[in-house]
């Protein structure tokens, strides 16, 4: 694959000095190589960006919504290619490669919509002093950079990329290198709708053509979806210019469990949320807070649940849960059952790597963990779950807020008065009652703390690639 890289509408060969290996990580085996992009050209993505912007932006809203809702129908008519690319290089199970694919198609479908809006928000503005009219317009904020993760690569990018072109931008997409081939759908789909040339344009490549994108001064605004550690090297190039960007980022975090929950109902809601796409989740709800008076009963419930789960190739298997997306991550999870070990915690289920091609590990419960331990505090980023115990409402609050990261929570409690009350004390940016982890395109997402910067999807996520001008006129 040397084409591997969208420029100004045209497929070009990477030029770069790193070459990219793509894995089935079921197997543990490449599939696929490509050179990733030079510094050059991503600089000539860039400039394609900004040659393309004028144009692409004076295009009426109806007609860019149409082209939004193109990507949703051709993401449709790639259904089965794009679920097997899934299940192949991300290690998904079918039933999680089909939800990404329909998240993303909705997501494109929506903004279709808020698109065609955007001219009913450019009003006049009543002011108190007479003499003066003022009214507001919507702006693209120009040229974006959209850096996104390996964990949901084709859900990322829409999230993203749909409500950048629906404001007028033009964007430079640079996918993950671990996932960098579901992307090139985008171009695909947007050769066949005719996108006009520059609109999008898709570089992969490793540390150096991220860092290349983050820095480079022709950007208006960058959107970036990963590690913290990454994050803070991007908002650092951002702030050499001042340059605006959301940032999502990590996340630890807490499902509470009251002793007033349906345990099998519970069990349910808590594997959904450590094992879904095998943990690999900044959403994902590894802390578990469960009250003194079911704890008995559901802890062994779930310890069953977890190692009743089937682990395998999603492409051979019937499978609830994959391997993890690549050697680096499984080497990390590794690396914490290592360190439970060291700290003597008491594992009820999983804990190991297993002894298979691929990488694959075990759902993993740990139980009564201190809160001083690595595992309490830290990221793991695969199905790692750590329990301990409360005694009441304050406890479970103080102990789910005691955290660095604040992206997500989860509340199960039959008592739903309780339940709204504590969400509203929950210092997250999404929280569920009595639910699965149900990310609708209509809803916020985003977090505090060290979770991130502004917010993705709904009316907010097309608010991040807009800007605002007002225009004050004198009657007199």
């Amino acid at each position: 694959m040397t084409t591997s890289h969208y420029i100004a509408g045209r497929w070009v060969e990477g030029q770069g000095t790193d070459c990219i290996s793509v894995n089935d990580p079921a197997l543990g085996l490449p599939f696929a190589e490509l050179m990733a992009a030079s510094v050059a050209q991503v600089d000539q993505a860039v400039a394609a960006a900004r040659d393309a912007l004028p144009t692409w932006k004076a295009l009426t809203a109806s007609t860019r919504a149409a082209f939004l809702r193109g990507f949703a129908e051709q993401l449709g008519q790639r259904r089965e290619a794009l679920i097997a690319l899934q299940m192949r290089n991300n290690g998904k199970p079918r039933h999680e490669a089909e939800i990404d694919l329909d998240d993303a198609i909705a997501t494109f479908a929506y903004y279709a919509e808020l698109a065609e809006q955007l001219p009913e928000k450019n009003r006049e503005v009543p002011l108190a002093a007479p003499g003066f009219t003022a009214r507001t317009r919507l702006e693209p904020v120009g040229v974006v950079g959209l850096i996104v993760p390996w964990n949901f690569p084709l859900v990322t990018s829409a999230w993203k990329l749909a409500p950048a072109l629906a404001a007028g931008c033009t964007v430079v997409l640079k996918p993950s290198e671990v996932t960098p081939l579901i992307e090139q759908a985008y171009g695909q789909i947007a050769d066949t709708l005719g996108l006009p040339a520059g609109v999008l344009n898709i570089v992969n490549g490793k540390a150096e053509t991220g860092a290349a994108l983050s820095s480079h001064n022709g950007l208006d605004k960058l959107s970036f979806t990963g590690s913290n550690n990454v994050g803070s090297q991007v908002m650092r190039s951002a702030s050499a210019q001042c340059r605006p960007v959301t940032l999502e980022l990590g996340g630890k975090s807490a499902i509470v469990v009251f002793d007033d929950c349906d345990v099998d109902q519970a069990v349910e809601w808590i594997v959904a949320g450590i094992t879904w796409n095998a943990g690999q989740m900044c959403s994902a709800t590894s802390r578990l807070l469960v009250q003194d008076g079911i704890a008995d009963a559901l802890l062994p419930r779930l310890q069953q649940a977890l190692e009743k789960l089937r682990v395998g190739n999603p492409l051979s298997e019937d499978v609830d849960m994959g391997p993890l997306t690549s050697q680096a991550q499984w080497l990390k999870v590794a690396g914490y059952f290592a360190t439970a070990r060291e700290e003597g915690l008491q594992c009820l289920a999983g804990g190991k790597a297993l002894d298979r091609e691929g990488w694959f590990v075990s759902p993993t419960l740990y139980v009564d963990v201190p809160v001083d331990s690595r595992l309490w505090s830290e990221e793991i980023f695969g199905p790692v779950l750590c329990a301990r115990r409360f005694s009441t409402e304050a406890q479970a609050i103080a102990e789910a807020n005691d955290s660095r990261f604040g992206l997500v929570a989860t509340v199960c409690s039959a008592d739903l008065e309780r339940a709204e009350r504590v969400a509203d004390a929950l210092e997250v940016g999404h929280v569920w009652i009595n639910s699965v982890q149900a990310v609708f395109v209509e809803t916020s997402w985003g977090g505090t703390k060290g979770s991130g910067i502004g917010r993705e999807l709904g009316p907010w996520g097309l608010s991040g690639y807009l800007s605002v001008k007002h225009v004050t006129r004198c009657l007199g």
